[in-house]
């Protein structure tokens, strides 16, 4: 998990928001992201026979649908590493520069 003395007060809230995601849902994992205008977004892990998605795509899809230009910021509960295609996701939406935590 990071350390929570080392994130901003808004990362806090990204890592709150997923935690409480994934514990809502009892997904593998839950994700959430800020966009360029501060704004939240929360997912968990969909894992059904017709549909899989990642925590971060459905936050992606979530964000973009809204509108979305970019993002600042991610949260990934439940993983170790970053899957490369939610990594390849996140760069072709908001370039290199996004921070991403894990835990």
């Amino acid at each position: 998990m990071p350390d929570p003395t080392a994130l901003s007060a808004e990362d806090r809230k990204l890592v709150t928001l997923a935690r409480a995601t994934r514990a809502r849902t009892g997904a593998a994992e839950g994700a959430a992201v800020r966009d360029l205008d501060g704004r939240t977004y929360a997912g968990a892990t969909v894992a059904l026979p017709s549909l899989q998605v990642s925590a971060v795509g459905v936050c992606l899809a979530m964000a973009l649908s809204s509108g979305a230009k970019g993002l600042e910021a991610v949260v990934v509960m439940g993983a170790e590493t970053l899957a490369e295609v939610d990594a390849e996701a996140i760069r072709e939406f908001a370039g290199d520069g996004v921070v991403v935590h894990l835990a």
